[in-house]
């Protein structure tokens, strides 16, 4: 040992540092989830070759006439082959899994199953390529993420550097598929790291966008993922104010969608079917959709290059806006497996050339083509729904490679991104988290506490007086507990009336008579506080520290003040510190597992 110790000592100077095996490491996520690009790619093309070609054409769908009436057996064939993924992986394959992404990542130990690059491969691939209507980039996201995560477990490195290596596998993730790498490391940073990192992390998603970049351009070569027409604007002093209203308008479509989103997968959860016919109920309204309007099958990358290019039909550009909103939460809502990203692509560039078309034929001579609108259209949406301007504004001029189009995406998507958040606080990201009692950008110990429950906190035994005991027996009360300072009043129904302290028996602490006649219902506080077992410690804190007290009485309910103990402050910090442990050894037992299976 003293001789391996020994070489050890004289090739340190050699080895590289820890920053440096940082970047090699960031270097191997890129250059890795560049690989798994290539392959989510092919398997969507195989699926929607096997299905949407040969199953159409074996159907004879591409005939017309009443055949087209088999359309949606193409995408419920697809939530068919879902079937078996999803019984023997409960709760990893169906609906839309980017937020629970990010709490794993943000709130969690950042732990992700290696199984999860496949999962996420296969069942995105067979729902997207059957025609469901949903997206390839937040899958190749997370299966990025998990990449860095497998990678990160492998070097046994600590929370917030497995953090930095899940970031680093998603910007690999977005800048692969979308060609795009500036995009791909704001991905990360305003989506994955909720916009908190540092100088070192953030190199490190540099690197690995640009790795992925690379694998992805000698595979594909330097094509985008659609074709975007040259850009330009006719008239600055016409066009930016119409942009400008444009971004309003975004704002507007994008909480409206969201809302919706959430309300279809609500009504889908709340449907008495077996959780394995839902998706093929959504795959059924979502083809008989397509009967008519073909174009919301997919990802509708296909359409897109359409829409950019000039269709100059007003009421189908408009009506897209709407059926590709409502295919993709039947899709995702009922349990199809994808993302949102193209998505919003699509109704961006729907929208916003629907509006090109509205602006062009009032001031032709003053505006660009529809095209040029649609074209800004696609990152003011994304940014409104996703909250990530920064992701847009950069997407889009990685995909056009067109200064002029910086400043019109800056102005719809900062926005866009405004009006959407006055209006609705959430993203499309986090509903589920806000539904929760969970402000995910506050951090994870802000999240902790909101996660724990007073009633896990609060002093089972619990004394009381009544508000028509006298000031001796209050003093008894306060003689026999010595580590009580409040109690509850309570009146002959036995609810709660008020609190009572030794500082209101002050004032007649030295009167015998006074203490023998006062009653303690003419001196206690009416005016309480009070708190439910299903108030969060998060609430609790704050009332600690606003109130400037140290005790709080814990009720039944508040229409029903049954007194059911009081909480202390050190009740809080016991439960906090409580469930911090209970964490840590999950996480630390999960992390040995989890290698140890892996070895």
């Amino acid at each position: 040992m003293s001789a391996q110790n020994h070489t050890l000592n004289k090739l340190h100077p050699y080895l590289p540092g820890e920053r440096a095996r940082m970047m090699i490491i960031s270097a191997c996520i890129g250059v890795m989830t560049g690989l798994a690009i290539i392959a989510f790619r092919e398997s969507v093309t195989l699926v929607e070759t096997l299905v949407m070609h040969h199953g159409a054409a074996m159907l004879g769908i591409d005939q017309g006439g009443w055949r087209r009436a088999l359309i949606p057996l193409l995408p419920m064939a697809g939530m068919v082959l879902l079937i078996p993924l999803s019984l023997a992986f409960p709760g990893e394959i169906n609906g839309y899994g980017f937020p629970k992404f990010l709490r794993r990542v943000n709130l969690e130990n950042g732990v992700l199953k290696a199984r999860t690059i496949v999962l996420k491969l296969s069942s995105c691939a067979i729902s997207i390529g059957s025609g469901n209507s949903a997206g390839t980039e937040g899958p190749i996201a997370q299966i990025g993420g998990a990449i860095g995560s497998q990678i990160g477990r492998r070097f046994r490195v600590s929370g917030n550097r497995m953090k930095v290596y899940i970031a680093a596998g998603c910007a690999g993730g977005i800048a692969g598929i979308f060609n795009a790498p500036l995009a791909g490391m704001f991905f990360a940073s305003e989506i994955v790291l909720l916009g908190t990192y540092e100088i070192s992390s953030f190199s490190a998603l540099v690197i690995s966008s640009a790795m992925s970049t690379v694998v992805s351009r000698a595979y594909y070569g330097e094509i985008p993922a659609f074709p975007i027409p040259p850009y330009t604007i006719v008239n600055y002093f016409v066009e930016l104010p119409l942009y400008t209203l444009m971004a309003i308008l975004v704002g507007l479509a994008a909480v409206a969608y969201i809302r919706f989103f959430y309300h279809m997968r609500d009504r889908f959860q709340a449907l008495r079917l077996n959780s394995q016919v839902k998706p093929i109920l959504g795959a059924f309204l979502v083809g008989s959709i397509a009967i008519y309007f073909p174009q919301i099958m997919g990802d509708g990358y296909h359409y897109i290059a359409k829409a950019l290019a000039g269709d100059t039909l007003l009421w189908r550009m408009a009506l897209l806006v709407v059926l590709k909103s409502v295919a993709t939460a039947i899709t995702l809502g009922s349990g199809g497996a994808g993302g949102v990203f193209a998505p919003s692509l699509f109704i961006g560039a729907v929208l916003g050339g629907s509006y090109g078309i509205v602006v062009h034929n009032l001031l032709p001579n003053y505006t660009a083509t529809p095209g040029a609108y649609a074209t800004v259209g696609i990152g003011a949406f994304l940014a409104a729904s996703t909250h990530a301007p920064l992701t847009a504004i950069f997407l889009l001029f990685e995909m056009t490679g067109n200064y002029m189009i910086i400043i019109p995406v800056m102005i719809t998507a900062v926005l866009g991104t405004i009006t959407a958040k006055w209006l609705y606080n959430d993203s499309i990201d986090t509903v589920d988290f806000t539904r929760d009692g969970i402000d995910i950008h506050e951090g994870r110990e802000t999240a902790i506490m909101k996660s724990v429950k007073v009633g896990k906190a609060i002093t089972e035994n619990v004394n009381f007086i009544s508000e028509t005991a006298n000031v001796n027996q209050l003093l008894e009360m306060f003689r026999d507990t010595s580590n009580h300072f409040y109690f509850p009043v309570i009146n002959h129904k036995g609810l709660m009336v008020g609190v009572v302290s030794m500082q209101d028996v002050k004032t007649v602490l030295m009167d015998d008579e006074a203490r023998e006649c006062q009653l303690v219902g003419a001196i206690c506080s009416r005016k309480v506080i009070m708190l439910t077992p299903d108030d969060n410690l998060y609430t609790a804190i704050q009332l600690f520290d606003v109130k400037g007290i140290d005790e709080i009485p814990v009720v039944e309910s508040l229409d029903k003040p049954w007194v059911l103990g009081m909480l202390k402050r050190q009740d809080v910090i016991n439960a906090y510190n409580h469930e911090m442990i209970k964490r840590g050894i999950h996480e630390r037992a999960e992390s040995i597992r989890m290698v140890c299976s892996a070895s």
